[in-house]
């Protein structure tokens, strides 16, 4: 695949994310599909695996976050990986504390369908506002 249909492959899925489109969504996804969210005392910590915890994945977020802002700022691509350079400001729902992240999700993308994504985030600060 080229690097144009990977990059469109990811927004496409970040897309599918931001209307709700669960069945889309499974359809970007690799049936192998693993989301590795790093950190501790925070809703969405852990490593996802296969569809199931993806749409899990996704769930918990919107039950358990306020977003006022995300917005990925760039697409950077090489062969089957794309970095997505970010950033994030919300509310932790529980706490009604708010965080401000600026976050990178590496990607790799495999036959037009999303394999994986290890987030590079702001733990402290999502920990921070998750505490009670």
């Amino acid at each position: 695949m080229s690097i144009e249909t990977n990059i469109q492959a990811v927004k496409d899925f970040f897309a599918a994310i931001g209307s709700g489109d669960e069945e889309g969504l499974r359809a970007l996804a690799a049936d192998d599909f693993e989301w590795i969210v790093p950190g501790e005392n925070w809703p969405l910590a852990g490593t996802h695996r296969g569809h199931h915890r993806l749409t899990d994945v996704v769930k918990t977020a919107s039950e358990t976050i306020e977003m006022s802002l995300s917005e990925s700022r760039a697409f950077v691509a090489q062969g089957d990986r794309v970095l997505v350079v970010g950033f994030a400001k919300g509310t932790i729902k529980a706490t009604k504390k708010s965080f401000e992240d600026h976050w990178i999700f590496a990607i790799t993308v495999r036959e037009g369908k999303v394999v994986s994504i290890r987030e590079y985030v702001d733990t402290q600060a999502l920990a921070r506002a998750a505490q009670m």
